[in-house]
């Protein structure tokens, strides 16, 4: 049906000032019905926030950016209700932020359990935050990490209802590529491999949600990961799982369970006559997606 995607990059300050990336549309099971979501995304809804990119600009720029933007985002929530007892002082205070997203999960409320949660009676702009506070956390994260340069497009609105299949799992992998573009993880909640990297205490029935539903949303990463960052996530999950086994076993899920799979389903990757580092350039120059074509 579709052979390549194509993504317009552009100067948020001026966005005639814009260049187009293809890609080319990979052969798995998971791409068509990828390419389905995006087109029923791109019929109602518009992407959500067109400059969510991630790993570009100096360390500090980055690290202060994340903090001052997660602690508007508290002031807000609070301003409607104090529910938020700490702000963020540092992107590499872990415990703080597993606690934030805690407290996103608790007030906004998961994918199919939000008739309790402070997100029903907030007014639009606490609404947001309270999305936001999510989205917030997960940059502080990446900025922690070493704040590798990425980009993610999301369609939050779009209901979450398809499921891989079983035999999808096959696909996962968490050697990555660059400029090649994979499905988002689009639940509420952390995955085995989320709680591993964070070391997350605060894990509960509610909070654990293994990668299950695909949507629309999708990320492209502009950097490689080696063998060595793959085999040292696989011993942080073997541990985490280890520490945490009753847990896991009371929900079902060994640890050959494919569910628990780390990483993504690539969908498409970059075809360009540019070098690496000319993408990169170019890319840093043109943070906004200006937009999608599937052709």
């Amino acid at each position: 049906m579709f052979s390549n995607l194509t993504i317009e990059y552009a100067d948020p300050c001026n966005l005639s000032d814009s260049i187009k990336f293809t890609f080319q549309l990979l052969n798995n099971p998971v791409v068509p019905l990828w390419c389905q979501r995006l087109i029923a995304a791109q019929q109602k809804y518009s992407i959500d926030d067109p400059r969510r990119f991630y790993g570009f600009g100096t360390l500090e720029q980055q690290q202060q950016f994340a903090v001052d933007t997660i602690n508007h985002h508290i002031e807000v929530i609070n301003n409607f209700k104090s529910v938020i007892e700490k702000k963020l002082n540092s992107v590499h205070d872990q415990e703080t932020l597993n606690y934030l997203h805690w407290c996103f999960e608790t007030h906004h409320g998961h994918l199919d359990k939000q008739d309790q949660s402070l997100f029903l009676s907030a007014p639009k702009e606490v609404k947001l935050s309270l999305c936001e506070l999510n989205v917030a956390v997960h940059r502080c994260e990446s900025v922690a990490n070493g704040a590798k340069p990425r980009h993610v497009t999301t369609y939050y609105s779009l209901p979450k209802e398809y499921k891989l299949a079983k035999d999808h799992y096959q696909y996962f992998t968490s050697l990555y590529q660059f400029g090649t573009v994979y499905i988002n993880y689009v639940e509420i909640g952390k995955t085995l491999e989320n709680l591993a990297i964070d070391n997350d205490q605060f894990i509960t029935a509610q909070a654990f949600k293994p990668f299950e539903f695909y949507s629309a949303d999708f990320t492209v990463l502009f950097y490689n990961s080696t063998q060595s960052e793959v085999d040292a996530l696989k011993e942080k999950m073997d541990l985490f799982y280890d520490n945490n086994q009753q847990f896991f076993i009371e929900r079902k899920f060994s640890r050959q369970d494919a569910r628990l799979a780390p990483g993504r389903i690539p969908v498409a990757k970059l075809e360009s006559k540019y070098s690496e580092s000319e993408v990169l350039n170019l890319v840093e120059a043109h943070q906004y997606i200006k937009s999608v074509t599937l052709h």
